[in-house]
Protein backbone atom coordinates (compact mmCIF):
# COMPACT_ATOMS: atom_id res chain seq x y z
CA UNK A 1 0.00 0.00 0.00
CA UNK A 2 1.36 3.39 -0.97
CA UNK A 3 1.82 5.86 1.86
CA UNK A 4 1.26 9.54 1.29
CA UNK A 5 4.60 11.25 1.89
CA UNK A 6 2.81 13.98 3.85
CA UNK A 7 1.53 11.44 6.37
CA UNK A 8 4.96 10.37 7.61
CA UNK A 9 6.88 12.20 10.34
CA UNK A 10 4.64 15.26 10.20
CA UNK A 11 2.54 14.67 13.28
CA UNK A 12 0.91 17.22 15.56
CA UNK A 13 3.01 17.97 18.61
CA UNK A 14 3.35 20.60 21.33
CA UNK A 15 5.62 22.75 19.20
CA UNK A 16 3.25 23.06 16.25
CA UNK A 17 -0.30 22.55 17.52
CA UNK A 18 -2.22 24.25 20.32
CA UNK A 19 -5.96 24.74 20.83
CA UNK A 20 -7.04 28.06 19.36
CA UNK A 21 -8.16 30.57 22.01
CA UNK A 22 -8.19 34.37 22.24
CA UNK A 23 -6.70 34.17 25.75
CA UNK A 24 -3.12 34.17 24.40
CA UNK A 25 -3.57 37.78 23.24
CA UNK A 26 -3.24 39.02 26.83
CA UNK A 27 0.26 37.61 27.42
CA UNK A 28 1.54 38.87 24.10
CA UNK A 29 0.25 42.36 24.85
CA UNK A 30 1.75 42.49 28.34
CA UNK A 31 5.09 41.17 27.12
CA UNK A 32 5.49 43.49 24.13
CA UNK A 33 3.71 46.59 25.46
CA UNK A 34 3.85 46.39 29.27
CA UNK A 35 3.58 50.16 29.78
CA UNK A 36 1.04 50.90 27.05
CA UNK A 37 -2.36 51.95 28.37
CA UNK A 38 -4.73 48.99 28.31
CA UNK A 39 -7.76 50.55 29.99
CA UNK A 40 -9.08 54.09 30.38
CA UNK A 41 -11.94 54.65 32.79
CA UNK A 42 -12.50 58.28 33.73
CA UNK A 43 -9.33 59.28 35.59
CA UNK A 44 -8.05 55.67 35.72
CA UNK A 45 -5.21 54.58 33.43
CA UNK A 46 -4.17 50.94 33.65
CA UNK A 47 -1.20 49.42 31.79
CA UNK A 48 -1.13 46.07 30.04
CA UNK A 49 1.36 44.75 32.62
CA UNK A 50 -1.05 45.54 35.47
CA UNK A 51 -4.04 44.28 33.50
CA UNK A 52 -2.43 40.87 32.96
CA UNK A 53 -1.54 40.64 36.64
CA UNK A 54 -5.12 41.43 37.65
CA UNK A 55 -6.59 38.95 35.16
CA UNK A 56 -4.29 36.23 36.49
CA UNK A 57 -5.27 37.12 40.05
CA UNK A 58 -8.93 36.85 39.08
CA UNK A 59 -8.42 33.42 37.52
CA UNK A 60 -6.36 32.21 40.47
CA UNK A 61 -8.88 33.46 43.05
CA UNK A 62 -11.70 31.66 41.23
CA UNK A 63 -9.77 28.39 41.18
CA UNK A 64 -8.99 28.73 44.90
CA UNK A 65 -12.73 29.09 45.47
CA UNK A 66 -13.37 25.77 43.75
CA UNK A 67 -14.25 26.96 40.26
CA UNK A 68 -13.21 24.42 37.63
CA UNK A 69 -13.51 23.56 33.96
CA UNK A 70 -17.01 23.97 32.64
CA UNK A 71 -18.35 25.95 35.61
CA UNK A 72 -20.29 29.12 34.83
CA UNK A 73 -19.09 32.42 36.28
CA UNK A 74 -21.36 35.41 35.66
CA UNK A 75 -20.91 39.17 35.78
CA UNK A 76 -23.61 41.83 35.95
CA UNK A 77 -21.93 45.12 35.06
CA UNK A 78 -21.70 47.85 32.43
CA UNK A 79 -18.58 48.45 30.34
CA UNK A 80 -16.01 48.94 33.11
CA UNK A 81 -12.45 47.70 33.81
CA UNK A 82 -13.91 44.77 35.76
CA UNK A 83 -15.84 43.71 32.66
CA UNK A 84 -12.68 43.85 30.52
CA UNK A 85 -10.80 41.82 33.13
CA UNK A 86 -13.64 39.30 33.38
CA UNK A 87 -13.38 38.53 29.66
CA UNK A 88 -9.79 37.42 30.15
CA UNK A 89 -9.59 36.27 33.76
CA UNK A 90 -12.76 34.14 33.97
CA UNK A 91 -11.90 31.91 30.97
CA UNK A 92 -8.30 31.72 32.29
CA UNK A 93 -9.71 29.88 35.31
CA UNK A 94 -11.15 27.24 33.00
CA UNK A 95 -14.67 28.56 33.63
CA UNK A 96 -17.27 29.72 31.12
CA UNK A 97 -17.86 33.48 31.10
CA UNK A 98 -21.49 34.64 31.31
CA UNK A 99 -21.86 38.41 30.91
CA UNK A 100 -25.45 39.24 31.86
CA UNK A 101 -27.49 42.02 30.29
CA UNK A 102 -27.65 44.61 33.08
CA UNK A 103 -30.83 46.12 31.61
CA UNK A 104 -32.90 43.01 32.32
CA UNK A 105 -35.44 42.90 35.11
CA UNK A 106 -35.02 40.64 38.15
CA UNK A 107 -36.94 37.77 36.52
CA UNK A 108 -34.63 37.88 33.51
CA UNK A 109 -31.49 37.85 35.64
CA UNK A 110 -32.89 35.05 37.82
CA UNK A 111 -33.64 32.92 34.76
CA UNK A 112 -30.07 33.28 33.44
CA UNK A 113 -28.38 32.63 36.79
CA UNK A 114 -30.48 29.50 37.34
CA UNK A 115 -30.43 28.20 33.76
CA UNK A 116 -26.67 28.71 33.43
CA UNK A 117 -26.02 27.12 36.86
CA UNK A 118 -23.89 30.08 37.91
CA UNK A 119 -21.24 29.34 40.58
CA UNK A 120 -19.94 32.90 41.14
CA UNK A 121 -21.66 36.19 40.35
CA UNK A 122 -19.82 39.52 40.16
CA UNK A 123 -22.18 42.48 40.60
CA UNK A 124 -21.50 46.16 39.94
CA UNK A 125 -22.92 48.17 42.84
CA UNK A 126 -25.29 50.07 40.54
CA UNK A 127 -27.13 46.78 40.08
CA UNK A 128 -26.91 45.37 43.60
CA UNK A 129 -30.63 45.85 44.26
CA UNK A 130 -31.48 44.16 40.96
CA UNK A 131 -29.19 41.23 41.76
CA UNK A 132 -30.52 40.90 45.31
CA UNK A 133 -34.08 40.67 44.02
CA UNK A 134 -33.07 38.16 41.34
CA UNK A 135 -31.29 35.91 43.86
CA UNK A 136 -34.01 36.03 46.52
CA UNK A 137 -35.18 32.50 47.26
CA UNK A 138 -33.05 31.03 44.46
CA UNK A 139 -31.83 27.52 45.35
CA UNK A 140 -28.09 26.93 44.98
CA UNK A 141 -27.42 30.67 44.96
CA UNK A 142 -23.91 31.57 43.71
CA UNK A 143 -21.12 33.24 45.62
CA UNK A 144 -21.64 36.98 45.11
CA UNK A 145 -18.75 39.45 44.76
CA UNK A 146 -19.45 43.21 44.81
CA UNK A 147 -17.75 45.50 42.28
CA UNK A 148 -17.33 48.95 43.84
CA UNK A 149 -16.58 50.86 40.64
CA UNK A 150 -15.57 54.42 41.49
CA UNK A 151 -17.86 55.91 38.82
CA UNK A 152 -20.92 53.86 39.77
CA UNK A 153 -23.96 55.30 41.51
CA UNK A 154 -24.24 54.33 45.16
CA UNK A 155 -25.50 50.83 45.89
CA UNK A 156 -25.62 48.66 48.99
CA UNK A 157 -23.17 45.73 49.01
CA UNK A 158 -24.85 42.33 48.83
CA UNK A 159 -21.86 40.02 48.36
CA UNK A 160 -19.46 38.05 50.50
CA UNK A 161 -16.68 40.50 49.71
CA UNK A 162 -15.60 43.26 47.34
CA UNK A 163 -13.88 42.68 43.99
CA UNK A 164 -10.50 44.13 44.97
CA UNK A 165 -10.48 42.00 48.12
CA UNK A 166 -11.32 38.94 46.04
CA UNK A 167 -8.46 39.68 43.61
CA UNK A 168 -6.01 39.79 46.51
CA UNK A 169 -6.78 36.13 47.15
CA UNK A 170 -5.24 35.32 43.76
CA UNK A 171 -1.68 34.95 42.49
CA UNK A 172 -0.30 37.34 39.85
CA UNK A 173 1.93 34.51 38.56
CA UNK A 174 -0.94 32.04 38.14
CA UNK A 175 -0.27 30.21 34.83
CA UNK A 176 -3.93 29.81 33.91
CA UNK A 177 -6.16 26.84 33.13
CA UNK A 178 -5.92 26.66 29.36
CA UNK A 179 -8.43 24.83 27.15
CA UNK A 180 -7.37 21.29 26.36
CA UNK A 181 -9.69 21.37 23.34
CA UNK A 182 -10.49 24.44 21.26
CA UNK A 183 -14.09 23.17 21.03
CA UNK A 184 -14.50 23.87 24.77
CA UNK A 185 -17.03 26.56 25.66
CA UNK A 186 -15.56 29.99 26.36
CA UNK A 187 -18.76 31.91 27.04
CA UNK A 188 -22.51 31.69 27.57
CA UNK A 189 -24.44 34.51 25.88
CA UNK A 190 -28.20 34.80 26.11
CA UNK A 191 -30.12 36.11 23.13
CA UNK A 192 -31.60 39.55 23.60
CA UNK A 193 -35.21 38.41 23.74
CA UNK A 194 -36.82 40.62 21.09
CA UNK A 195 -39.13 37.68 20.46
CA UNK A 196 -39.34 36.86 24.20
CA UNK A 197 -37.50 33.56 23.84
CA UNK A 198 -33.95 33.99 25.25
CA UNK A 199 -31.67 31.05 24.61
CA UNK A 200 -28.20 30.38 25.96
CA UNK A 201 -25.76 30.62 23.03
CA UNK A 202 -22.49 28.73 23.61
CA UNK A 203 -19.46 29.82 21.54
CA UNK A 204 -16.20 27.84 21.56
CA UNK A 205 -12.65 29.06 22.19
CA UNK A 206 -12.02 28.33 18.50
CA UNK A 207 -14.99 30.39 17.32
CA UNK A 208 -14.13 33.32 19.60
CA UNK A 209 -10.52 33.29 18.38
CA UNK A 210 -11.55 33.28 14.72
CA UNK A 211 -14.16 36.02 15.19
CA UNK A 212 -11.58 38.16 17.01
CA UNK A 213 -9.20 37.78 14.07
CA UNK A 214 -12.04 38.42 11.63
CA UNK A 215 -12.89 41.71 13.33
CA UNK A 216 -9.31 42.91 12.94
CA UNK A 217 -8.92 41.90 9.31
CA UNK A 218 -12.42 42.62 8.02
CA UNK A 219 -12.48 46.10 9.51
CA UNK A 220 -8.80 46.69 8.75
CA UNK A 221 -8.26 47.63 12.38
CA UNK A 222 -4.81 49.22 12.91
CA UNK A 223 -2.37 48.46 15.69
CA UNK A 224 -3.09 50.23 19.00
CA UNK A 225 -6.60 51.52 18.31
CA UNK A 226 -8.41 53.48 21.02
CA UNK A 227 -11.65 51.54 21.13
CA UNK A 228 -14.64 53.19 22.83
CA UNK A 229 -16.97 50.75 24.56
CA UNK A 230 -20.39 51.93 23.38
CA UNK A 231 -21.41 48.39 22.43
CA UNK A 232 -22.32 46.41 25.59
CA UNK A 233 -19.77 43.71 26.37
CA UNK A 234 -22.68 41.55 27.52
CA UNK A 235 -23.79 41.45 23.87
CA UNK A 236 -21.94 38.51 22.27
CA UNK A 237 -18.83 39.50 24.24
CA UNK A 238 -18.88 42.86 22.51
CA UNK A 239 -18.85 41.07 19.12
CA UNK A 240 -15.51 39.62 20.34
CA UNK A 241 -13.91 43.08 20.38
CA UNK A 242 -13.25 42.41 24.07
CA UNK A 243 -10.48 40.12 22.77
CA UNK A 244 -9.83 41.72 19.37
CA UNK A 245 -8.81 45.05 20.91
CA UNK A 246 -6.36 43.16 23.11
CA UNK A 247 -4.97 41.33 20.07
CA UNK A 248 -4.38 44.71 18.41
CA UNK A 249 -2.58 46.00 21.55
CA UNK A 250 -5.24 48.67 21.72
CA UNK A 251 -6.79 50.64 24.54
CA UNK A 252 -10.17 49.74 26.01
CA UNK A 253 -11.89 53.09 26.64
CA UNK A 254 -14.69 52.23 29.08
CA UNK A 255 -18.04 54.00 29.07
CA UNK A 256 -20.59 53.36 31.81
CA UNK A 257 -23.42 55.28 30.16
CA UNK A 258 -23.86 55.56 26.41
CA UNK A 259 -25.15 58.99 25.39
CA UNK A 260 -24.30 61.24 22.46
CA UNK A 261 -22.65 63.72 24.82
CA UNK A 262 -20.48 61.03 26.44
CA UNK A 263 -19.42 59.65 23.06
CA UNK A 264 -18.38 63.05 21.73
CA UNK A 265 -16.58 63.81 25.02
CA UNK A 266 -14.63 60.53 24.89
CA UNK A 267 -13.58 61.22 21.31
CA UNK A 268 -12.29 64.63 22.35
CA UNK A 269 -10.75 63.69 25.72
CA UNK A 270 -9.22 60.27 24.98
CA UNK A 271 -8.79 60.30 21.20
CA UNK A 272 -11.18 57.38 20.79
CA UNK A 273 -11.08 56.33 17.14
CA UNK A 274 -13.22 53.19 16.86
CA UNK A 275 -16.56 52.10 18.28
CA UNK A 276 -19.49 49.84 17.50
CA UNK A 277 -23.14 50.65 18.07
CA UNK A 278 -26.74 49.78 17.35
CA UNK A 279 -28.65 52.12 15.01
CA UNK A 280 -30.35 53.72 18.03
CA UNK A 281 -26.94 55.08 19.11
CA UNK A 282 -26.34 56.45 15.61
CA UNK A 283 -29.73 58.15 15.83
CA UNK A 284 -28.65 59.85 19.04
CA UNK A 285 -25.50 61.12 17.31
CA UNK A 286 -27.46 62.31 14.31
CA UNK A 287 -29.86 64.30 16.50
CA UNK A 288 -27.32 65.49 19.10
CA UNK A 289 -27.57 69.15 20.10
CA UNK A 290 -24.78 71.62 19.47
CA UNK A 291 -24.04 71.60 23.21
CA UNK A 292 -23.54 67.82 23.12
CA UNK A 293 -21.30 67.75 20.06
CA UNK A 294 -17.53 68.17 20.06
CA UNK A 295 -15.34 68.78 16.99
CA UNK A 296 -12.83 66.09 16.06
CA UNK A 297 -10.09 66.11 13.46
CA UNK A 298 -8.96 62.47 13.54
CA UNK A 299 -10.73 59.61 11.76
CA UNK A 300 -13.44 58.02 13.91
CA UNK A 301 -14.72 54.72 12.57
CA UNK A 302 -18.06 53.13 13.46
CA UNK A 303 -19.49 49.68 12.87
CA UNK A 304 -23.25 49.48 13.23
CA UNK A 305 -25.49 46.43 13.40
CA UNK A 306 -28.68 45.28 15.04
CA UNK A 307 -31.86 46.24 13.29
CA UNK A 308 -31.29 47.57 9.75
CA UNK A 309 -30.22 51.22 10.13
CA UNK A 310 -32.30 53.85 8.34
CA UNK A 311 -30.46 55.24 5.33
CA UNK A 312 -31.33 58.76 6.52
CA UNK A 313 -29.50 58.15 9.83
CA UNK A 314 -26.44 56.72 8.06
CA UNK A 315 -26.33 59.77 5.81
CA UNK A 316 -26.58 62.20 8.73
CA UNK A 317 -23.79 60.52 10.74
CA UNK A 318 -21.49 60.33 7.71
CA UNK A 319 -22.06 64.04 7.10
CA UNK A 320 -20.85 64.69 10.68
CA UNK A 321 -17.48 63.22 9.67
CA UNK A 322 -17.76 59.65 10.95
CA UNK A 323 -16.56 56.73 8.83
CA UNK A 324 -19.49 54.30 9.09
CA UNK A 325 -19.66 50.66 8.04
CA UNK A 326 -22.85 48.65 8.23
CA UNK A 327 -22.50 45.02 9.31
CA UNK A 328 -24.79 42.15 10.18
CA UNK A 329 -24.41 40.88 13.71
CA UNK A 330 -25.88 37.85 15.42
CA UNK A 331 -25.10 36.31 18.80
CA UNK A 332 -25.00 32.79 17.37
CA UNK A 333 -21.97 33.78 15.25
CA UNK A 334 -20.21 35.65 18.09
CA UNK A 335 -20.29 38.93 16.23
CA UNK A 336 -20.51 40.24 12.68
CA UNK A 337 -19.99 37.60 9.97
CA UNK A 338 -21.38 39.83 7.19
CA UNK A 339 -20.31 43.37 6.31
CA UNK A 340 -21.26 45.97 3.73
CA UNK A 341 -18.00 46.85 2.03
CA UNK A 342 -18.29 50.39 0.70
CA UNK A 343 -17.47 50.07 -2.98
CA UNK A 344 -15.33 53.06 -4.06
CA UNK A 345 -17.59 53.41 -7.10
CA UNK A 346 -20.35 54.52 -4.73
CA UNK A 347 -18.46 57.76 -4.06
CA UNK A 348 -19.71 59.03 -7.42
CA UNK A 349 -23.33 58.63 -6.31
CA UNK A 350 -25.46 61.12 -4.41
CA UNK A 351 -25.38 61.09 -0.62
CA UNK A 352 -28.88 59.61 -0.45
CA UNK A 353 -28.09 56.83 -2.93
CA UNK A 354 -24.78 55.99 -1.25
CA UNK A 355 -26.54 55.77 2.13
CA UNK A 356 -29.17 53.48 0.64
CA UNK A 357 -26.50 51.15 -0.73
CA UNK A 358 -24.61 51.18 2.58
CA UNK A 359 -27.77 50.29 4.50
CA UNK A 360 -27.65 46.81 2.96
CA UNK A 361 -26.03 44.10 5.10
CA UNK A 362 -23.44 43.21 2.44
CA UNK A 363 -21.33 40.10 1.82
CA UNK A 364 -19.84 37.39 4.00
CA UNK A 365 -16.61 38.25 5.73
CA UNK A 366 -13.46 36.23 5.06
CA UNK A 367 -13.87 34.30 8.31
CA UNK A 368 -17.29 32.94 7.36
CA UNK A 369 -17.15 29.86 5.16
CA UNK A 370 -20.70 29.95 3.82
CA UNK A 371 -23.64 32.33 3.33
CA UNK A 372 -26.87 31.71 1.43
CA UNK A 373 -30.31 33.18 1.12
CA UNK A 374 -32.62 30.26 0.50
CA UNK A 375 -36.05 28.76 0.98
CA UNK A 376 -35.75 27.35 4.52
CA UNK A 377 -37.78 24.25 3.64
CA UNK A 378 -36.34 23.25 0.25
CA UNK A 379 -32.91 24.88 0.89
CA UNK A 380 -32.99 26.16 -2.69
CA UNK A 381 -31.11 29.45 -3.07
CA UNK A 382 -33.06 32.50 -4.23
CA UNK A 383 -32.08 34.31 -7.44
CA UNK A 384 -29.95 37.44 -7.19
CA UNK A 385 -32.79 39.71 -8.25
CA UNK A 386 -33.17 41.93 -5.18
CA UNK A 387 -36.82 40.94 -4.75
CA UNK A 388 -37.14 37.20 -4.06
CA UNK A 389 -37.11 36.61 -0.31
CA UNK A 390 -35.52 33.72 1.52
CA UNK A 391 -33.98 33.04 4.89
CA UNK A 392 -30.41 34.11 5.60
CA UNK A 393 -28.35 30.97 6.29
CA UNK A 394 -24.79 30.80 7.66
CA UNK A 395 -22.15 28.09 7.88
CA UNK A 396 -18.66 28.23 9.36
CA UNK A 397 -16.28 27.90 12.26
CA UNK A 398 -17.49 31.07 14.01
CA UNK A 399 -21.01 29.67 14.43
CA UNK A 400 -21.95 28.63 17.98
CA UNK A 401 -21.69 25.13 19.43
CA UNK A 402 -25.43 25.26 20.11
CA UNK A 403 -28.01 26.36 22.68
CA UNK A 404 -27.37 25.37 26.29
CA UNK A 405 -29.65 22.59 27.52
CA UNK A 406 -31.90 23.01 24.48
CA UNK A 407 -31.14 20.23 21.97
CA UNK A 408 -34.44 20.69 20.15
CA UNK A 409 -33.71 24.36 19.39
CA UNK A 410 -30.14 23.47 18.41
CA UNK A 411 -31.29 20.82 15.94
CA UNK A 412 -33.87 23.16 14.44
CA UNK A 413 -31.31 25.97 14.09
CA UNK A 414 -28.88 23.66 12.24
CA UNK A 415 -31.42 21.96 9.97
CA UNK A 416 -30.05 21.08 6.56
CA UNK A 417 -26.44 21.66 7.57
CA UNK A 418 -26.78 25.44 7.86
CA UNK A 419 -27.50 27.83 10.72
CA UNK A 420 -30.96 29.36 10.27
CA UNK A 421 -30.84 33.01 11.37
CA UNK A 422 -34.59 33.63 11.24
CA UNK A 423 -33.93 36.75 9.17
CA UNK A 424 -35.59 37.16 5.80
CA UNK A 425 -33.43 38.67 3.07
CA UNK A 426 -32.95 39.25 -0.64
CA UNK A 427 -29.76 39.14 -2.71
CA UNK A 428 -29.13 42.05 -5.06
CA UNK A 429 -27.54 41.54 -8.51
CA UNK A 430 -24.17 42.72 -7.13
CA UNK A 431 -24.27 39.94 -4.53
CA UNK A 432 -25.04 42.19 -1.58
CA UNK A 433 -27.51 40.74 0.90
CA UNK A 434 -30.24 42.91 2.39
CA UNK A 435 -32.36 41.97 5.38
CA UNK A 436 -36.02 42.60 4.68
CA UNK A 437 -37.49 41.44 7.99
CA UNK A 438 -37.43 39.01 10.85
CA UNK A 439 -39.63 36.06 9.95
CA UNK A 440 -41.88 36.89 12.92
CA UNK A 441 -42.24 40.52 11.83
CA UNK A 442 -43.71 40.02 8.35
CA UNK A 443 -47.24 41.46 8.16
CA UNK A 444 -49.71 39.53 6.01
CA UNK A 445 -52.48 41.83 4.85
CA UNK A 446 -55.09 40.53 2.44
CA UNK A 447 -52.70 37.76 1.42
CA UNK A 448 -49.89 40.24 0.65
CA UNK A 449 -46.62 40.13 2.59
CA UNK A 450 -45.54 43.51 3.98
CA UNK A 451 -41.98 44.07 5.18
CA UNK A 452 -42.01 46.01 8.44
CA UNK A 453 -38.44 47.13 7.66
CA UNK A 454 -39.55 48.74 4.39
CA UNK A 455 -42.28 50.72 6.13
CA UNK A 456 -39.95 51.70 8.98
CA UNK A 457 -37.38 52.98 6.49
CA UNK A 458 -39.96 55.34 5.01
CA UNK A 459 -41.07 56.54 8.44
CA UNK A 460 -37.46 57.33 9.36
CA UNK A 461 -37.39 59.79 6.45
CA UNK A 462 -39.95 61.99 8.22
CA UNK A 463 -38.21 64.93 9.91
CA UNK A 464 -40.06 64.45 13.22
CA UNK A 465 -39.25 60.75 13.62
CA UNK A 466 -36.35 59.56 15.78
CA UNK A 467 -37.21 55.84 15.86
CA UNK A 468 -40.04 53.91 14.25
CA UNK A 469 -41.22 50.34 14.63
CA UNK A 470 -44.00 48.69 12.67
CA UNK A 471 -45.96 45.59 13.74
CA UNK A 472 -49.12 43.82 12.72
CA UNK A 473 -52.50 44.68 14.21
CA UNK A 474 -55.84 42.94 13.56
CA UNK A 475 -57.92 44.28 10.69
CA UNK A 476 -61.59 43.31 10.16
CA UNK A 477 -61.25 43.06 6.37
CA UNK A 478 -57.59 42.31 5.58
CA UNK A 479 -56.73 40.15 8.57
CA UNK A 480 -53.73 42.30 9.49
CA UNK A 481 -52.56 45.83 8.79
CA UNK A 482 -49.47 47.82 9.80
CA UNK A 483 -49.44 49.72 13.09
CA UNK A 484 -46.65 52.30 13.48
CA UNK A 485 -45.06 53.11 16.83
CA UNK A 486 -43.02 56.30 16.72
CA UNK A 487 -40.56 57.90 19.13
CA UNK A 488 -40.20 61.57 18.24
CA UNK A 489 -37.08 63.71 18.20
CA UNK A 490 -36.63 65.91 21.25
CA UNK A 491 -38.61 69.13 21.13
CA UNK A 492 -40.53 68.18 17.98
CA UNK A 493 -44.32 68.39 17.95
CA UNK A 494 -46.17 65.22 17.01
CA UNK A 495 -47.60 65.21 13.48
CA UNK A 496 -51.18 64.09 13.22
CA UNK A 497 -51.89 60.45 12.41
CA UNK A 498 -53.30 61.54 9.06
CA UNK A 499 -50.09 63.42 8.24
CA UNK A 500 -47.93 60.35 8.93
CA UNK A 501 -50.19 58.08 6.90
CA UNK A 502 -50.22 60.56 3.99
CA UNK A 503 -46.42 60.78 4.16
CA UNK A 504 -46.21 57.00 3.77
CA UNK A 505 -48.86 56.82 1.04
CA UNK A 506 -46.81 59.22 -1.08
CA UNK A 507 -43.86 56.80 -0.91
CA UNK A 508 -45.34 53.31 -0.60
CA UNK A 509 -48.06 51.16 -2.09
CA UNK A 510 -51.16 52.06 -0.11
CA UNK A 511 -51.70 48.58 1.33
CA UNK A 512 -48.26 48.79 2.97
CA UNK A 513 -49.03 52.02 4.84
CA UNK A 514 -49.87 52.20 8.54
CA UNK A 515 -53.53 52.40 9.44
CA UNK A 516 -52.71 53.47 13.00
CA UNK A 517 -49.96 55.60 14.55
CA UNK A 518 -48.94 55.52 18.23
CA UNK A 519 -46.45 57.97 19.78
CA UNK A 520 -44.19 57.31 22.77
CA UNK A 521 -40.85 55.91 23.91
CA UNK A 522 -40.24 52.50 22.33
CA UNK A 523 -39.35 49.51 24.55
CA UNK A 524 -35.81 48.31 23.88
CA UNK A 525 -33.53 45.46 24.85
CA UNK A 526 -30.18 46.07 26.50
CA UNK A 527 -28.56 46.12 23.07
CA UNK A 528 -30.90 48.79 21.70
CA UNK A 529 -33.17 46.50 19.69
CA UNK A 530 -36.87 47.26 19.69
CA UNK A 531 -38.92 44.72 21.69
CA UNK A 532 -41.56 44.10 19.08
CA UNK A 533 -43.38 41.46 21.12
CA UNK A 534 -44.36 44.24 23.53
CA UNK A 535 -45.52 46.45 20.67
CA UNK A 536 -47.53 43.58 19.21
CA UNK A 537 -49.24 43.23 22.59
CA UNK A 538 -50.16 46.91 22.52
CA UNK A 539 -51.40 46.59 18.94
CA UNK A 540 -53.37 43.44 19.78
CA UNK A 541 -51.76 41.28 17.09
CA UNK A 542 -52.50 37.58 16.87
CA UNK A 543 -49.00 36.64 18.11
CA UNK A 544 -49.04 38.88 21.19
CA UNK A 545 -50.72 36.50 23.65
CA UNK A 546 -48.39 33.56 23.01
CA UNK A 547 -45.31 35.77 22.97
CA UNK A 548 -46.18 37.46 26.26
CA UNK A 549 -46.88 34.07 27.82
CA UNK A 550 -43.45 32.81 26.73
CA UNK A 551 -41.81 35.94 28.07
CA UNK A 552 -43.54 35.52 31.44
CA UNK A 553 -42.37 31.92 31.62
CA UNK A 554 -38.77 32.98 30.94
Amino acid sequence: MNTNIYQVGLDRRAANHMPLTPLHFLDRCAEQYPDRTAIIHGPVRQSWKVTRERCRQLASALVKRGVGRGDTVSILAPNTPAMVEAHHGIPLSGAVLNAINCRLDADGVRFIVAHGECKVLFVDREFSALAAEALQGLPNAPLVIDIADALAPAGEPIGAMEYEQFLREGDIDFPGVWPDDEWNAIALNYTSGTTSDPKGVVPSHRGAYLMSMLQLTDWGMPRAPKYLWTLPMFHANGWCFSWAVTAAAGTHVCLRKVTAANIFSAIEAYGADHFCAAPIVLSSLATATQEERRPFSHVVRIRTAGSPPPASVLKAVIEQGFDVEHVYGITEASGTPVSSYANPAWNEKSGDEKARLMARQGNRAAGLEGLRVADPDTMESVPWDGTTQGELLLRGNIVMKGYLKNPEATEAAFAGGWFHTGDLAVVHPDGYVQITDRSKDVIISGGENISSVEVEDVLHQHPAVLIAAVVAQPHPKWGESPCAFIELKNGVAAPTEAEIIAFCRSRLAHYKCPTRVVYGALPKTGTGKIQKYRLRALAGSREAITELAANHTD
